[in-house]
């Protein structure tokens, strides 16, 4: 297959629809409602799509969906025949998605016959069920809110809709365009709290010559004030690998990644400790600015008696329950949602797990 020049998957897909879905559909079914997205999981959905991003699910894709009563009757028969009538390419790529193993992931391959394609033809309750473990036309309650990842919700809020004939899609996509204030000032608070819990031992490790400990904890520093920097600017936090792509586009951003690489890349924890502190107030200043709260002193410290320079997190975590009015809010444990409590992808990527484990842990 010969390379064809990049096109940034959101604008492939719009076009695949333009062009070739959307002309199959008409002779399909003449005036067929339905809305058209490219929705979910996938580098270009966040914006982040390269050329390497092509080596495997990535390509001519979006979602089709139908009103449930017309998905029942016509999804199968529009996905036979996108499968038979399709073009085998478009725009150079090819629209025949090959399993490359026992994982199920599928890379572009050309092929003679039908089309192994990437249009999925759905109902929007079944697909945002899928993705999210309910479905947001219906409402969207606390515990929705809880057990969903931030990386889900950033999946399903971005992208872009082509054409919303059902009227579905931009109502439910705006039903979760963001936290409920008080749940906001919530997971903030509960962030400030994370790194209080550990915003002393990158000096007490560093103390006793443990300079890899020390280093281990000033990364796992930098990642929550990171996503802290994200949840303060209205952003949801993606996951690992697109966390840094991410940072770079909030307002704190530009000012702080240089600080938080010195903080990385220094060898001693003094320097280590220094380069946070720094971050530390630029963060906190920053949040003062938001006025959730009342205005917190954003100057560092010592840690108690101990020679440690700190922010002591807690207090702005305590400033943000304060304003909290909601009671079901103020009733949850000091835990946040599932991915600020949890990080193993086997339990993230699963809604049914993540809902299980956030009732069992955030709301007894």
């Amino acid at each position: 297959m010969t390379t064809p020049s990049f096109i940034p998957g959101l604008e492939l897909s719009r076009r695949f629809y333009l062009e070739a879905v959307l002309p199959l559909l008409d002779e399909t079914v003449p005036g067929l409602a339905h809305s058209a997205a490219r929705l979910g999981s996938g580098s270009e959905v966040l914006g982040f799509d390269t050329a390497r991003s092509a080596d495997h699910e990535w390509g001519p894709r979006l979602e089709v969906f139908l009103h449930p009563r017309d998905a029942a009757r016509h999804a199968a028969d529009i996905t036979a025949l996108l499968a038979e009538r399709l073009p085998k390419t478009f725009c150079g790529y090819p629209t025949h998605f090959a399993e490359a193993g026992d994982d199920g992931i599928g890379v572009m391959r050309e092929t003679g016959g039908p089309v192994h394609h990437r249009v999925t033809v759905t109902d929007p309750g079944t697909w945002f069920t899928e993705r999210l473990g309910f479905d947001p036309g219906k409402g969207v309650a606390l515990a929705d809110w809880l057990a969903t990842p931030a990386q889900r919700l950033a999946e399903v809020t971005a992208g872009a809709v082509f054409h919303d004939g059902l009227g579905d899609l931009v109502p439910a996509r705006t039903a979760l365009g963001w936290y409920p204030d008080d749940l906001w000032r919530y997971l903030l608070a509960c962030q400030w709290r994370r790194i209080s819990q550990e915003e002393a031992f990158v000096g007490r490790c560093g103390e006793v010559g443990d300079e890899l400990g020390s280093a281990v904890v000033a990364a796992r520093l930098v990642r929550d004030l990171m996503r802290l920097c994200l949840l303060m600017d209205r952003r949801y936090p993606p996951y690992g690998k697109w966390l840094g792509s991410a940072f770079a586009l909030t307002a704190q951003g530009p000012a702080l990644t240089p600080v938080l690489t010195a903080a990385l890349a220094a060898t001693d924890w003094h320097t280590r400790e220094q380069h946070l502190a720094r971050a530390y107030e630029t963060v906190a200043a920053a949040h003062n600015g938001l006025r959730l709260c009342d205005p917190v002193d954003p100057t560092t410290r010592p840690y108690h008696n101990r020679p440690f320079q700190v922010l002591h997190a807690e207090r702005f975590a305590g400033a943000l329950t304060a304003r909290i009015t909601d009671p079901a809010v103020l009733a949850l444990p000091p835990a946040g949602v599932v991915d600020q409590f949890i990080d193993s992808t086997e339990i993230l990527s699963r809604p049914d797990l993540a809902r299980a484990v956030t009732h069992a842990i955030a709301l007894p």
